[in-house]
């Protein structure tokens, strides 16, 4: 069972451009900012917004061709849904709720009562089936979500932000509930989200969106250590720069150099992790490849480290502990010394 989508859409000001195509191995995360189109292309896969251009095919069964006229409606598709705000029916029981999918799809009212029960045991609420959403709690509700959306028996499962709304503990716990029956779901599975934790935790491939284009696809483990924007370079905790390497050095694009060993030739990413950035309030001593000048912009506390945001040639982000921080006197406005270390630093190409 495969996905294969290739979608154009205009929405004001996003022009989002997508091809993706997922198979039935994977749990793939589509990650990205705030309105970078995360959403928008989820719901063209749900056939709830129109295509402008391209085509999905969900198991080799076209479900959207502009250029044939091709549209399934969003009923008729073969996809089960969790929204962020679960979106279940007011009045209706939990019970009532799974079981209104199931009716949609011709299944007999005795049978749909008794799927319903089963669904309800095996998202843990076997007690709350008389409830209404109101009587729910956020994280219940979006187990009656799940439950609706799996019972159908759909070839896709599509969740959108399905933890955002929920508290710490209750997250965690419907984190693990969803690790269960993803894994157990044999359709396509896609997760949208703007947690990378989630994203790391659920998926076995990420697919990086933003401003409406992929710019990074992978492994997790594969975003996290080569990110190719700012953004995903930010969520790793790293500092990314980008420039053309000639030989055994990096010109970056915002001035300043970087000695790196067998850098190559052409384009290239160089990542430099915080705690490989040295701080000195004096020019340092010995031979570091990599020195320059610069000022302290901002500290920020995080956990035992503290995070050095220095301004300079090359603007970089260091990470030292508390003890060091009342070492060296750092302050906003005062002047530090960097240094990293030639074979500390990683590039590959753009």
């Amino acid at each position: 069972m495969s996905l294969e989508a290739s979608v154009r859409v205009g929405l004001g000001t996003l022009a989002l451009h997508v091809d993706l195509r997922v198979d039935d191995r994977e749990v793939v995360a589509v990650l990205g900012p705030n309105g970078a189109g995360k959403t928008t292309f989820l719901r063209t896969l749900a056939g709830l917004i129109p295509l402008d251009e391209g085509r999905i095919v969900l198991d080799g069964a076209v479900l959207d061709d502009v250029a044939s006229g091709v549209f399934v409606p969003p009923e008729r598709r073969p996809i089960g849904v969790v929204f962020q705000d679960h979106l279940l029916f007011p009045h209706l029981t939990a019970m009532e709720n799974i079981a209104f999918g199931l009716r949609c799809h011709g299944v007999r009212t005795d049978e749909t009562r008794r799927q319903a029960h089963q669904w309800l045991e095996r998202v843990g609420l076997l007690d709350h089936g008389h409830a209404r959403p109101a009587q729910l709690s956020g994280g219940q509700a979006q187990r009656v979500a799940l439950a609706r959306a799996l019972a159908i028996s759909p070839r896709m499962l599509l969740l959108d932000e399905p933890l955002s709304a929920l508290d710490v503990r209750t997250r965690a716990d419907l984190r693990r509930l969803l690790r269960h029956h993803l894994d157990a779901f044999p359709g396509v599975r896609l997760l949208v989200t703007h947690d990378p934790f989630e994203a790391l935790m659920l998926a076995t491939r990420v697919v990086v969106l933003e401003a409406g284009c992929v710019v990074q696809s992978g492994a997790p483990a594969e975003i996290t250590e080569m990110p190719r924007s700012s953004y995903v370079a930010d969520l790793a905790g790293v500092n990314l720069f980008r420039g053309r390497a000639v030989d055994d050095h990096v010109e970056l694009d915002g001035g300043g150099t970087l000695m790196v060993p067998s850098a190559g030739t052409g384009e290239v990413f160089a990542v430099i992790h915080p705690r490989a950035v040295a701080l000195h309030r004096r020019p340092p001593e010995g031979t570091p490849r990599n020195v320059w000048v610069g000022t302290v912009a901002a500290l920020d506390a995080e956990g035992a480290r503290v995070r050095v945001r220095v301004a300079g040639v090359i603007p970089i982000v260091a990470e030292v502990t508390p003890a060091a921080l009342q070492a060296l006197h750092l302050f906003p406005g005062i002047e530090v010394w960097v240094s990293v270390k030639a074979t500390e630093i990683t590039a590959y190409p753009t």
